[in-house]
């Protein structure tokens, strides 16, 4: 129970801090989704045994979580949740790359460990660049600025209502699994064969509620458009949000910082 709780709750406080009003938050959701589209593709068409010219990526969230006010334990807390996912995906490089590459210290480091390491950082940037998209935009601007570059308005629609169908289905797991908290004795109802019953009631009561949400939507005149609190509107500052942040990803792209720097400062001690 306390644990859907606390997915229904971490549900509704990104849609909160949507909902917010910042700097970042008054940028058009055309020109976010477009930056954090480029920000996402540079950082992932790295090579595998890249690391330190990915570092410098991280200025952009830096950045942007304290213009948008938005809580950065909120991300990280998400991040350690997901993390385990990508170390699944690289954890058996290290077996398969022996290979030395370098020596950090004297100890060896092999090419699957330097890609291992680089497929996590890969991860926590487009992790945490989809978690800010949303939370300084809403899913409703995300769905509305992808049907505005062409993606089709069914696509978007049904991507729209998947979203937000999940808050159905979980206030419905919370409804049933506080009833059947209060008719529980003991370890009585707790068995698989309870909850097997369970998730199928679960899926009738979601149908049958959601059906009673889209009767409501139509009632009170839905035609299969969502709208904004803000209507979408590009101005100068949208346009310099976008091209300026998408040169500086470019740039950091086939431009190595930390190596550059990393040179300045070997040439200067010898």
């Amino acid at each position: 129970m306390a644990e859907i709780a606390r997915s229904f709750h971490d549900l509704n406080y990104i849609d909160t801090l949507s909902c917010m009003d910042s700097p970042v938050h008054r940028i058009d959701p055309r020109a976010k989704l477009a930056t954090f589209l480029i920000f996402a593709v540079c950082v992932v068409s790295f090579g595998k045994y890249e690391v330190s010219a990915l570092l410098p990526y991280f200025f952009f969230p830096a950045v942007i979580i304290p213009l948008a006010r938005i809580p950065a334990r909120y991300f990280a807390g998400k991040i350690v949740f997901l993390l385990p996912f990508a170390v699944l995906i690289g954890i058996f490089n290290p077996l398969y790359d022996r290979e030395t590459l370098l020596s950090i210290a004297g100890l060896p480091v092999s090419g699957g460990m330097i890609s291992f390491v680089s497929i996590l950082i890969r991860f926590i940037l487009t992790i945490l660049a989809a978690l800010m998209l949303v939370a300084v935009t809403g899913f409703t601007g995300v769905c509305m600025a992808l049907e505005r570059f062409g993606v089709p308005k069914t696509f978007t629609t049904q991507l729209m209502m998947l979203y937000r169908y999940i808050f159905v289905l979980t206030s419905e797991g919370m409804r049933m699994a506080r009833a059947r908290d209060l008719r529980s004795v003991g370890r009585k109802g707790s068995g698989l064969k309870v909850y097997g019953s369970l998730i199928g009631y679960l899926l009738i009561r979601t149908w049958n509620r959601a059906q009673r949400i889209h009767m409501a939507m139509l009632s009170r005149g839905y035609r299969g458009d969502f709208f904004l609190r803000r209507p979408l509107r590009i101005t100068s500052a949208d346009i310099a949000f976008g091209l300026g942040w998408s040169a500086v990803f470019i740039t950091l792209r086939f431009v190595n910082l930390p190596r550059i720097a990393g040179q300045l400062i070997m040439g200067v001690l010898s």
